[in-house]
């Protein structure tokens, strides 16, 4: 067997070797450039805004619930578009800005508690003082 013969023996299969590689790697490349569509990103977030309304996010933080909504529509759009990492971006922006509002809405909630406590607690020391008896200390 000549050198020659030999050379294109090993050669051929390093060739396939060599464009089995390059075609791995193309198909793996298109695989991570397309992230899979966030439909439960979306659903999270959509889940994030009902819970902040039902918290009376309306209400008590509008600003924030209706940047929540945008940004959901926004993601919806982008999904759409087939724009799946923006669309997962927004879907996530609204999520946090739900969760925002809601704890705005239910700190809202606690502090109009608190003085309604603190008024109760303090038309119950002067009619004390009224009837005469001390309050404990």
């Amino acid at each position: 067997m000549t050198s020659l013969n030999r050379q294109r023996r090993h050669s051929v299969p390093m060739q396939i070797g060599g464009a089995m590689t390059v075609v791995l790697g193309l198909a793996l490349g298109g695989c991570a450039s397309k992230p899979d569509a966030p439909k439960s990103e979306l659903a999270v977030s959509q889940a994030a805004i009902d819970s902040a309304t039902t918290a009376g996010a309306t209400e008590h933080a509008p600003l924030e619930l209706n940047q929540a909504r945008q940004k959901l529509d926004a993601a919806r759009t982008a999904l759409r578009a087939e724009e799946h990492e923006k669309a997962r971006r927004l879907a996530e922006q609204a999520e946090v800005d739900a969760r925002v509002a809601a704890a705005k809405a239910n700190a809202e909630k606690s502090r109009r508690a608190v003085t309604e406590i603190e008024q109760s607690i303090r038309m119950l020391r002067e009619e004390m003082q009224r009837s005469g008896t001390r309050p404990a200390s």
